[in-house]
């Protein structure tokens, strides 16, 4: 199951806890099972000796925590999207890194944006930063979900000549939610947008197209900064998707790699999918 099962991280917040909601209609949508996973981390042995005692404690009680994490994640799940195969895991090491390599194999991973579980070693801010920089699949990170489907996925492309990876899982997506989708380029620095970009844009768009003829496609140029861009879109959106490798530090204003990455994962409106580029 391990290998094909969506991924989704819990620490018994209630974000990490809509995310494996998000994650359960997602492995009804795809046919696949689902995976729920929470990780903790223990104090280190380098605590005086006489007081690993209470530093025993403090694990049990963590571990107890995950242990209720996983089962009320799984009972969420499950009333989600009922006949789903879930199968719940604790995991060891630190929590960033095993969630991030638990999902290795996995179509999708998906986390909560931010985590306020009880114990702060399960708490999943960090990992919503860590993870989708790391990963080695698609990495969902759910923030508000919108009660009724706008019909739309929206692909961030910075250089359309470093995109199909994006686009390859956002034309699966819109597919498969019988949705349209919107490719855009957001231009922050002053005058006209290239003509390169617009053509390079509308060519890589026409190739995929005719893989996914059902699916109603377009692209759009815009004036502003990508993240702003990008978050005022996923207003309107179901699913936001972005290539890890793109959005790069020649936009004027931008601090480097993974900026925009972070502003879109900190103010989207709606999930936002980060895919590693092949």
């Amino acid at each position: 199951m391990t290998t094909r099962a969506i991924v989704a991280a819990t620490d018994g917040s209630e974000e990490s806890l809509r995310a494996v909601e998000w994650a359960a209609a997602e492995a009804h949508l795809r046919a696949t099972p689902l995976r729920i996973v929470s990780a903790m981390s223990l104090l280190p042995w380098t605590i005086p000796l006489q007081l690993r005692p209470d530093r025993d404690h403090i694990a049990d009680l963590i571990r107890n925590e995950r242990e209720q994490a996983l089962k009320t994640a799984a009972a969420r799940a499950a009333a989600r999207a009922p006949g789903l195969a879930i199968v719940a895991d604790p995991l060891g090491g630190p929590p960033a890194q095993a969630i991030a390599q638990a999902g290795s194999s996995a179509p999708m991973l998906v986390v909560g944006s931010r985590g306020v579980g009880a114990f702060t070693a399960m708490t999943l801010g960090s990992v919503s930063r860590y993870v989708p920089a790391h990963a080695g699949c698609p990495v969902v990170v759910v923030r508000d979900e919108a009660a009724v489907p706008h019909g739309q996925v929206v692909v961030g492309v910075d250089d359309p000549d470093d995109c199909a990876d994006a686009l390859a899982f956002g034309f699966e997506e819109a597919d498969r939610r019988q949705a349209s989708l919107l490719a855009v380029h957001a231009w922050p620095a002053p005058g006209p947008v290239p003509a390169g970009a617009c053509a390079g844009l509308a060519e890589e768009l026409r190739m995929w197209q005719e893989k996914y003829p059902d699916v109603p496609a377009g692209h759009e140029i815009l004036a502003g900064y990508p993240a702003r861009v990008l978050a005022g879109l996923s207003a309107r959106a179901d699913l936001v998707v972005i290539g890890r490798r793109a959005w790069h530090a020649r936009h004027a204003g931008l601090m480097g790699p993974g900026s925009v990455r972070n502003a879109v994962l900190s103010h989207a409106h709606g999930p936002v999918v980060v895919v590693p580029s092949s």
